[in-house]
């Protein structure tokens, strides 16, 4: 049986965009047969983050019936498959957030791991994809604003009888400002799954139009991600032998290599 797996925050700028696509590459890494689709239908960012932006075909025509499901899907060059949403504006007018769920069973056809982005907040857009999800996955910063955000999401995921997953913390510094480890634990009562540091190597996927996990594998977000990805898919995965060598990570620090 494959796996809906919806990736949601409560709130937007907290990385859970970068953690869906990062997660369904990591899946891939594993050699998993990954779907990751963009459920954020109002504002869609997953084809502007992997180069794809424009495609002929995209989820709102599937939602528009205006095509099967199969003819929206583009595989990346990483090797997962991607769902994007449209960009244009006057397709706003046009949403049906809530057909969503109705094709259910044609995305687990399609993929052995469906992620699904959500949008931001917690309006119609985002609680459509819920009704979707077998699972949920919470992405927040170790910021009171993030978490308050999350544990929203999560009371109203409880409502609905959604599993949770648990919660990954994004852009993790480790300074004495940020909340601990702990203490978001202790709010949100739901398991952490795994923390990714903030790191420049983020950025610089997001330039070469990639997940990170596929351009700059070895970097400390890329293991984090496949550390988490590797929890969720019950995969053997040791961080520490994946490191990059010292020699190699001298050469980038110095703008020798990429």
């Amino acid at each position: 049986m494959s796996r809906l797996i919806v990736i949601t925050s409560g709130k937007g700028g907290v990385g859970k965009t970068t953690t869906a696509i990062n997660l369904g590459a990591a899946m891939n890494y594993f050699k998993k047969n990954v779907l990751v689709v963009d459920g954020n239908l109002s504002t869609p960012n997953i084809g502007v983050y992997l180069g794809s932006s424009e495609v002929p075909v995209n989820l709102n025509h599937v939602l528009a019936e205006k095509a099967d499901l199969e003819e929206a899907v583009y595989e990346h060059e990483s090797g997962m498959k991607i769902l994007p949403s449209s960009l244009s504006i006057n397709e706003l007018k046009k949403l049906r957030p809530e057909k969503i769920k109705d094709f259910r069973k044609d995305f687990r056809k399609i993929s052995d791991f469906v992620i699904i982005d959500s949008a931001a907040g917690l309006g119609n857009e985002v609680l459509s994809v819920f009704d979707l999800a077998d699972e949920l996955i919470i992405v927040t910063n170790p910021e009171i604003p993030a978490i308050t955000d999350a544990l929203k999401a999560i009371k109203i995921a409880e409502k609905k009888k959604k599993k949770i997953l648990g919660v990954i913390i994004t852009k993790v510094r480790k300074d004495n400002i940020e909340m601990s480890p702990e203490a978001v634990k202790e709010m949100l009562e739901v398991p952490i799954l795994g923390m990714i540091p903030h790191d420049l190597d983020v950025s610089r996927a997001l330039n070469l139009k990639n997940p990170v996990v596929y351009s700059h594998p070895k970097s400390n977000a890329a293991r984090a991600y496949k550390e988490i990805a590797a929890r969720i898919i019950d995969e053997n995965y040791d961080s520490e032998k994946d490191k990059e060598r010292m020699l190699r990570r001298l050469l980038r620090k110095l703008g020798l290599i990429v």
